[in-house]
């Protein structure tokens, strides 16, 4: 069965950038960070494939800024949600909800809609209780590998940030 993917929501932390190395100022904001290798090109490609992304991420607005902005991929995206500014917390549905309001996607549409997040009880958990097809990336060491319940299993699992492409075309196939 294939679906018309109508957009890919990306969490950032140990999912964009590498958290191991982000330098944060005494109130916790990051003030930059490497990127996770493959990072650049799958946002970018996203772009050039058409997709529409949306960063939906906790923290505060600064941390991501900072971190996304020196590799041109902060302005890249074409809806936030972010804790800061949105007031919860994922798995909670209002920054899901936020974020994809912000795209014009309708609950009904949730399922044609991807995220892309490293940590079951947050990404996964909070895509899952939507119908937003759920993708793990399973790369950092700092996050659980084991979910807690059928309700953090992720749809798919993936190693690297490109791997999502071939999930993309599978599921679009």
């Amino acid at each position: 069965m294939s679906v018309r993917i109508r957009a890919v929501c990306l969490d950032c932390g140990d999912t964009l950038v590498d958290e191991a190395t982000e330098v944060k100022d005494d109130r916790g904001v990051s003030l930059g960070a490497e990127l996770i290798p493959g990072a650049v090109e799958l946002v970018h490609e996203l772009k050039r494939l058409g997709y529409r992304l949306a960063l939906v991420a906790d923290g505060p607005v600064g941390t991501f800024v900072n971190n996304l902005s020196p590799y041109g991929l902060y302005d890249r995206f074409d809806a936030y949600a972010i804790s800061e500014q949105v007031g919860v917390s994922k798995p909670h549905p209002s920054i899901f909800h936020h974020a994809l309001g912000q795209l014009g996607i309708i609950p009904a549409d949730y399922g044609s809609v991807v995220m892309l997040g490293n940590n079951l009880e947050r990404d996964i958990k909070g895509a899952n209780a939507l119908g937003i097809i759920s993708v793990w990336l399973n790369w950092s060491p700092r996050r659980s590998k084991v979910p807690r319940d059928d309700s953090e299993v992720p749809r798919y699992t993936i190693r690297f940030p490109l791997e999502l492409l071939d999930v993309l075309a599978m599921l679009e196939a």
